[in-house]
């Protein structure tokens, strides 16, 4: 009796181990992922599909594990390279308006009607604590509260402050140059807000006058 079911046991074993051989490869599955995808969305007002297509630095991420070293010493180095520094060397705007943009969620939807970043907020808060009298946000990223404080920044136009305003600079324009697989938005890599809107936000982070720095 035990016999019996020990080769009644075996035989299903290799039988599901035959099935496994013959499945579908990885390259196959994801294959079929990708069309799942594409054959559930549409085409609709300013989102179209080409959202879909993923550059080399998301295509590096979205595997089933992390890149290796080289690749991401690659998407950071090629992350780098596509910043754009502003001009005249203008890197803060006004706080102000740098809350504004952190605080709206709007643009880049199918129900908006314009591509232009000026009509485009940050969605900030979405991912941030900034301001300590903000009690909705998120916190899948860092708090920012007393971000230009806690770095000692009492003058941003000063030469002492630039390493830190180059880095947040970077880090508004393309994350990835820091972090190969972030999870921030690549604001200005990605034209989701304009030259401007960025000064402004850099203002809301390191300007001592700033409410996040008080």
């Amino acid at each position: 009796m035990h016999l019996t079911r020990l080769i009644v046991g075996g035989a299903a074993a290799t039988a599901l181990l035959a099935g496994c051989a013959t499945g579908p490869s990885p390259a196959e599955l994801d294959a079929q992922a990708r069309q799942a995808i594409q054959s559930s969305f549409r085409d609709q007002g300013i989102a179209k599909t080409d959202r879909l297509n993923q550059d080399p630095a998301l295509a590096a991420c979205s595997t089933d594990k992390a890149p290796d070293e080289a690749a991401a010493d690659r998407v950071m180095a090629d992350a780098l390279f596509t910043v754009k520094w502003p001009a005249g060397g203008q890197f803060v705007g006004d706080w102000r308006r740098g809350e504004a943009i952190a605080q709206s969620g709007r643009g880049m939807t199918w129900t908006d009607n314009s591509t232009d970043p000026k009509d485009n907020g940050g969605n900030c808060y979405n991912c941030h604590q900034i301001d300590q009298k903000e009690i909705s946000y998120g916190t899948i990223g860092p708090s920012l509260w007393n971000y230009g404080k806690n770095r000692g920044i009492t003058d941003v136009a000063s030469p002492a402050t630039a390493p830190i305003v180059h880095y947040t600079w970077v880090k508004l324009w393309n994350p990835r140059a820091y972090s190969a697989c972030s999870n921030m938005p690549r604001f200005g890599h990605k034209g989701l807000l304009n030259e401007q809107q960025l000064r402004d936000v850099m203002a809301l982070l390191l300007d001592p006058k700033s409410p996040v720095n008080q």
